[in-house]
């Protein structure tokens, strides 16, 4: 028969890959861009969009500060990507922040920086699969009920690819990563020739007048500090997932760190680039956009039915013609792909960093294993269903979901260059030629004034984004900080009681083995369980039952006594027919007689081949492994019975790719109940 889940997981994820197979995976500059840099590169999708919003809080009059604010963004990240090459160079062993904070400021700075991290690739999946959406409602107002609906539609087919592996999923991603680059510069390049031409595009927005909210007319002095402030911290969105390059070191070709440096410069070269034009453009169309429809004056019909087009479609409706034309709705078509496949970024950071964790015992151990297709598919999925939860959670509303958004990344910005400060001191100690010693004081410089940057950027995004919901991403990784220093604790404390002192102890055999097989029934099962524990050669061996129905309880002693079975049969009685106390209870007196015993429990069990069988069984053998489990001194042995179904599940036609080496043959693994 067809298994039905086998093969559509092939479909889904492909052949199964070779641990020997891993460099075929390895990375070109060309594929790694679109994975590790989609998402600073789609950032500029709605950076501009970010800033613009904050600044119309006060109406028109303060729309003047946006090239300011633009100029200081493009500054911070020339100031980030020139540190984090630095970072590549140092440590491209692909801890990235995580690593260079660990060994220089220590394990729980690390851990800080590696929460921050975690939380931070979560919101990027979010944000830019609500983003993308956003931009195709905008081109298809229709779909807008279905919001949330095709958000996670599309976090589903996200993780399906990346569940492929990293060089699947690069391949797939690149075309819309580079039509989205080549569109948005054809577009800003035809907008800003127009302008010089005395052609300048106007965007349908730059008709409308902007109502300033209560309390923000007129700003001065300190409120208007807080607003600018405010708009270059929502502009700063433009940065998010720099450091995913110094996370992936390894996933590059060799030379590594060489390969990883160059692709990080031309990601910053490309965001400041695109980042630049967009902003330029929309000043010169005259980008009117807020938070709240009904503060606009001049549209047509109700503004609560209103839908704002984003800025990048207003752009392109000014530049191509309208928003029927052939180069809008390309524009609009590849920016909601490329915003989709931004969260690739996270998809490939997340699973990475928590593999690390993993590795260091900070993370539950399952997470730096790789699947079927040598990608760490436990990390992607875990990522896949928080993103979907906050998605899910916030109606996949950017707005909502953007302030919680960049507190994490700057965290670790600012934390990574004080390590790399630290780094380059210790180094310097040490480094005798002067030409060495010049390269390592300069990247100091470049280090510290990160250090510096990111730290004072860290501090007005707190303030400015706290009370909007930032406060919810600070609470976020304290929690997931706690939780790796008590998972450490769990790995230590258990390392240390597994630890073999003195051999001697533990090679001291018991006084003696007491065998108990646990009998529901005669039948085969239990034949061979008796078998089984007789070829143990027990110094007791007795078979246990417990009375729950005095009928079949007296059917079995008198089969028992017909078969004439060598081995004696206890009864416990149960008045209030339970099994598993009464079993556990005789079972602990055994010990308790005799505590240099040991007693060895052997429960019959058949095992059957389709889920559905499960269900028609107890699952009594469970409980009672489980219960007897936590007794010391006693061993518990499964005697599986396979019936037909299961043989015929367990052949070698039936096991997917990777169920052998995880020692789970497809299909086989249920557990009967003795009493059934």
């Amino acid at each position: 028969m067809l298994n039905v889940t086998g093969v559509l997981k092939r479909l889904v994820i492909g052949r199964a890959m070779r641990s020997e197979e891993l460099g075929e995976t390895l990375l070109t500059k060309r594929l790694a861009l679109p994975i590790f840099a989609s998402d600073p590169l789609s950032s500029v999708a709605y950076a501009t969009q970010e800033i613009l919003l904050v600044l119309t809080l006060g109406g028109l009059a303060y729309l003047h500060f946006t090239p300011w604010i633009a100029a200081a963004v493009v500054a911070l990240m020339a100031v980030v990507v020139l540190s984090y090459r630095q970072v590549v160079h140092a440590y491209p062993s692909g801890g990235g922040s995580y690593e260079v904070v660990s060994r220089n400021l220590g394990p729980s700075a690390g851990l800080v920086v590696a929460a921050s991290l975690l939380v931070d690739y979560v919101m990027t999946v979010a944000v830019s699969v609500a983003s993308g959406v956003d931009n195709i409602i905008s081109a298809v107002p229709g779909l807008n009920p279905y919001r949330v609906l095709l958000a996670l539609a599309f976090v589903a087919i996200l993780t399906a690819m990346n569940l492929r592996g990293v060089r699947e999923s690069g391949r797939a991603f690149a075309a819309p990563t580079y039509l989205f680059i080549g569109g948005v510069i054809i577009m800003v390049a035809t907008g800003l020739i127009r302008y010089v031409l005395g052609d300048a595009p106007v965007a349908e927005s730059a008709a409308y007048g902007i109502h300033a909210e209560p309390g923000d007319q007129h700003l001065a002095g300190m409120a208007l500090v807080m607003l600018v402030l405010r708009a270059f911290s929502s502009g700063c969105t433009a940065l998010t997932g720099v450091e995913a390059i110094s996370n992936g070191v390894p996933a590059f070709r060799k030379p590594k760190a060489k390969n990883a440096a160059s692709t990080m410069a031309a990601m910053g070269i490309i965001a400041v680039v695109m980042f630049v034009g967009v902003t330029a453009l929309a000043i010169v169309a005259k980008v009117h956009i807020t938070e709240d429809s009904c503060q606009l004056t001049g549209i047509d019909g109700s503004c609560d039915t209103f839908t704002q087009k984003t800025v990048i479609a207003q752009l392109a409706s000014s530049v191509f013609g309208g928003d029927h034309s052939i180069g809008f709705y390309f524009l609009q078509t590849v920016t909601a792909l490329v915003l989709i496949l931004a969260a690739n970024t996270a998809f490939n950071g997340f699973p990475l960093l928590s593999s690390i964790l993993a590795q260091h015992r900070y993370l539950p151990r399952q997470l730096h294993n790789r699947g079927d297709r040598l990608a760490f598919s436990n990390g992607i999925l875990a990522l896949a269903v928080v993103a979907g939860a906050l998605l899910w959670a916030y109606k996949a509303d950017v707005t909502g979901l953007i302030h919680l958004y960049i507190l994490g990344v700057f965290t670790s910005f600012t934390l990574s260059q004080l390590g790399m400060v630290r780094h380059w001191n210790r180094a310097l100690r040490t480094e005798p030629d002067p030409a060495e010693r010049r390269r390592h004081q300069s990247a100091r410089v470049v280090n510290a004034l990160g250090a510096v940057v990111t730290g004072l950027v860290l501090v007005i995004v707190l303030i400015t984004k706290f009370t909007q919901g930032a406060w919810l991403a600070v609470v976020a990784a304290l929690a997931l900080w706690v939780m790796m220093r008590g998972i450490r604790r769990h790995y230590d404390a258990t390392s240390a009681e597994l630890a073999v002192e003195d051999p001697r102890e533990q090679l001291v055999p018991p006084s003696r083995v007491l065998a108990v097989v646990l009998v529901s029934t005669v039948h085969k099962p239990t034949l061979r369980a008796l078998a089984y524990a007789r070829a143990f050669k027990p110094h007791r061996l007795e078979a246990l039952t417990v009375a729950v129905d005095k009928p079949a309880t007296d059917d079995l002693q008198r089969r028992w006594q017909e078969l004439d079975v060598s081995v004696p049969l206890k009864v416990l009685a149960s008045p209030y027919r339970e099994i598993t106390r009464p079993v556990v209870e005789y079972v602990r007196s055994m010990r308790r007689d005799s505590p240099r015993d040991v007693v060895a429990v052997f429960i019959p069990e058949y095992v059957v081949g389709h889920w559905w069988e499960n269900l028609l069984h107890n699952q009594s053998a469970l409980w009672l492994k489980s219960r007897l489990l936590f007794t010391p001194g006693v061993m518990v042995t499964s005697v599986p019975w396979q019936l037909t179904s299961a043989a015929r599940a367990d052949h070698p036609s039936r096991r997917a790719p990777g169920s052998v080496r995880r020692g789970e043959p497809d299909g086989a693994g249920a557990v009967g109940d003795p009493r059934s």
